[in-house]
């Protein structure tokens, strides 16, 4: 009944410890009397067993398993009742280590302690001599590891190869990669409570680890959920890493082992110790250097097959990247990927290199048959299952590779300059497509200022012409302007000199009645007429005269006189083409003239044609034929005269556009010039400037140093007349003493206060 409620219990995964502990509560009772019975040393050895680390004190129990005669609870002294009990208790121990669903911090300790319980009985026990003898050899080397390592690192490495038990896997790993006493173990439990920026992505990857083992299958179970704590807390400690899809599944292989601690705790090793640190980075950077050096292998070893992959551009990172990521997990059955993981634990990355070469070799006559899908489907269909009758064989061809350390490591370095060369080129290829960016924009740049200067070019020769137009209208009105001043000036010398005359018979005929007195008045009248004409046409000469002088000046801002050349060179060039156009519209319209002509002749034969004979008709005909053609032979003259016209104007054109762009070439040299010019300048003017700084400070220099003597005077100024100060109030304090004593008499003590009063005067005035 107990053993078919443990069965019950550890069917389902997520209820083994529970079920454990209560199976335990309940056979308590029933083997207290065994209790009594087992010595001391098998007690001590079952404590043992239940910690993680049981397998460092197995030599005792070993012992005890290859001496039951020795054994204080012999069987003879137990009832057939019990050791059926016993029995079936081992059946069940022997289940669950099976049972690749329990965890090994769960059910280690009762697995042992069964194992010791009943291995104290020969008649129960299953376990064969050699099997006995590995657990004792594997118990001595656990227990004496450091001597061990150093001394027989090679007799390790052997047996390791041969494979590590399953009971001694987890100590031994840790003990390899020297993951047992790490102090980031104690931060775990803190880094669990800590938010990691890679959680959705875990999440979403944890379902696609394992998804046909029984311990992460299920959602949300415990092997995904201790999976999780793992790879969270790793890309917490490893922030530059974070998480890799590949790094699960090593992980999901340590916690079939062992507990998440201290699965943890040896991938951190792993990643640290083992390269894969630097598979894993964003860049997989080794990664690539690892597919370097497998090709270069596979280029010297399998030189065939690899002449075969380039041709049917097979590139070894298709189906070798994933053998350095999971450590062939995700290749072969788990057994035979932990029994290559056991010797990685040992060597190192080395044993991917052997087991893929060895691969290769052992398929190389089936890939040379197969076209590139067919190799894929190749490796991932038929090589995972070529061994499932065991790895030996296969570790086996592993070591018949020959790896050289030294060529491996001269192939990083090459590996390593070729990355560097790319680097380099591809910084140079960066560089000269930014170069190019900027000369594109330059070029656009230029190009949007010739053609503003074009327009403007265009616009300033359409503005001169205007002008001159307008200079030319102004001329004209100036002529005619100085015609009607000089039409004037003699109308006005005239009647000065008819006033003259008049005044001078005047003055002689003053008596004289003959002339009018109204008549006179009408000549002034006509003279001030006169003089206003002359004034108003003073008056515009002067308005006409600031025009030109303003258009003189507007059209000393134009082009000069080799553009003002050029462009009248055009100028005649359009006239005459227009002519020619001009010509050729005047033969056109001749002969469309005559062709009007033939028409009405046409029209008129044709009129009386019905009272024609049928000869004279088919000659009618005939010139119908005629005229047709003659009218189609016009039309096609038409359409090459127009065509010739627009070939011309293209023409023109096209050659008004290249002059314009000479002119606007020559116009950006000549700003280049200005520029460089005024770059010059600008450096003279620079150097001005710091040379005038210069001597600027060193005036200010100056300037500080003679203030600073003045006030150093000003402070001895000040000093002496404070010392001559204290020199009259001491000689004042000596009067007001000599006048209280009446030391002196009375013209001595007069005498005496004017020496006083004068010193006192010269100290004052100093």
């Amino acid at each position: 009944m107990v053993t078919t409620k443990m069965t019950a219990a550890f069917k389902n995964p997520n209820r083994r410890q529970v079920a454990t502990d209560k199976v335990a509560e309940k056979l308590s009772s029933t083997l207290s009397w065994v209790k009594n019975t087992v010595s001391h040393t098998v007690s001590q050895m079952a404590s043992q067993v239940a910690s993680p680390s049981a397998s460092l004190h197995t030599t005792s129990s070993s012992t005890t398993l290859s001496t039951p005669t020795q054994s204080p609870s012999s069987p003879s002294k137990l009832s057939p009742d019990d050791l059926e009990l016993l029995a079936k208790l081992e059946e069940q121990n022997r289940l669950i280590e099976t049972d690749s669903k329990s965890l090994r911090s769960v059910n280690g300790s009762r697995r042992n302690s069964g194992s010791s319980l009943v291995s104290s009985s020969s008649a129960s026990s299953n376990l064969s001599h050699l099997e006995e003898d590995s657990w004792i050899l594997w118990g001595r080397i656990v227990n004496e590891w450091d001597d061990v390592r150093k001394k027989k690192e090679k007799q390790v490495k052997e047996l390791v190869r041969k494979g590590i038990p399953h009971h001694f896997r987890a100590i031994v790993w840790q003990l390899l990669c020297n993951a047992q006493s790490m102090t980031i173990k104690d931060q775990y439990s803190e880094l669990l409570k800590m938010t990691s920026p890679c959680e959705k992505l875990i999440r979403r990857d944890i379902a696609r680890t394992y998804p046909e083992h029984n311990f992460f299958k299920e959602k949300d179970s415990l092997g995904q959920e201790v999976l999780f704590n793992v790879m969270k807390a790793y890309s917490l400690v490893d922030r530059e890493v974070g998480y890799c899809q590949g790094s699960a599944f090593i992980v999901g292989l340590l916690l079939m082992q062992m507990p998440e601690e201290e699965a943890f705790c040896v991938f951190v090793k792993l990643m640290q110790d083992y390269r894969l640190r630097e598979l894993f980075k964003p860049s997989m950077a080794e990664l690539g250097l690892c597919m370097y050096q497998f090709e270069c292998m596979i280029q010297e070893y399998l030189p065939e097959l690899f002449v075969h992959f380039q041709s049917q551009s097979f590139h070894t990172s298709m189906y070798a990247s994933s053998w350095f990521l999971t450590i062939f997990l995700t290749t072969f059955p788990l057994p035979i990927a932990t029994r290559i993981f056991d010797i990685f634990m040992s060597e190192g990355l080395e044993i991917v290199f052997r087991v893929g070469l060895a691969l290769l070799q052992m398929n190389q006559a089936e890939l040379m048959q197969l076209d590139m899908e067919g190799m894929l489907q190749h490796f991932q269909k038929v090589i995972p299952h070529q061994f499932d009758g065991g790895p030996e064989k296969l570790i086996q061809s592993a070591y018949q590779v020959k790896y050289n350390s030294k060529k491996m490591k001269k192939l990083e370095k090459e590996y390593t300059t070729i990355k560097t060369k790319e680097m380099e080129e591809q910084g140079e290829i960066k560089r000269l497509r930014t170069e190019n960016r900027l000369l594109k924009q330059r070029i656009e740049t230029l190009e949007k200022e010739s053609a503003s200067l074009a327009d403007r070019l265009i616009q300033g020769q359409v503005t001169r012409a205007q002008e001159a137009e307008e200079n030319y209208l102004i001329k004209r009105e100036l002529a005619t302007i100085k015609q009607q001043t000089d039409a004037a000036r003699a109308k006005l010398e005239q009647a000065e000199s008819t006033i003259r005359e008049l005044r001078h018979h005047r003055h002689w005929h003053k008596c004289s009645s003959t002339y009018n007195e109204d008549f006179v008045l009408q000549l002034e009248k006509e003279l001030v007429q006169a003089r206003l004409s002359e004034a108003e046409s003073q008056c515009a000469l002067k308005e006409m005269q600031d025009k030109v002088l303003d258009i003189e000046k507007k059209n000393n801002s134009f082009p000069d006189e080799n553009n003002v050349a050029r462009l009248q060179e055009e100028l005649i060039a359009v006239k005459l083409r227009e002519a020619e156009a001009i010509m050729g519209l005047k033969e056109l319209r001749q002969q469309v003239r005559d062709l009007e002509e033939h028409w009405q002749r046409h029209l008129a034969r044709t009129s009386g044609r019905w009272k024609d004979p049928p000869k004279k008709n088919a000659v009618n005909e005939l010139q119908d034929e005629l005229m047709s053609i003659r009218l189609r032979e016009a039309e096609t003259q038409a359409e090459i005269r127009e065509m010739k016209q627009r070939m011309m104007e293209m023409e023109t054109q096209n050659q008004i556009n290249s002059n314009q762009l000479r002119r606007a070439e020559q116009e950006v040299n000549s700003l280049q010039e200005k520029v460089c010019s005024l770059s010059v300048k600008n450096k003279g003017l620079l150097a001005q400037l710091s040379e005038a700084k210069r001597r600027q400070a060193e005036i200010e220099c100056k300037n500080k140093e003679e203030v600073m003597a003045v006030r150093l005077r000003e402070a001895d100024s000040i000093a002496a007349v404070a010392e001559l100060q204290q020199h009259i109030a001491e000689l004042e304090i000596q009067k007001e003493e000599g006048k209280l004593q009446g030391q002196l008499n009375r013209s001595d003590s007069n005498q005496y206060i004017r020496e006083l009063k004068d010193q006192i005067a010269e100290l004052t005035h100093e």
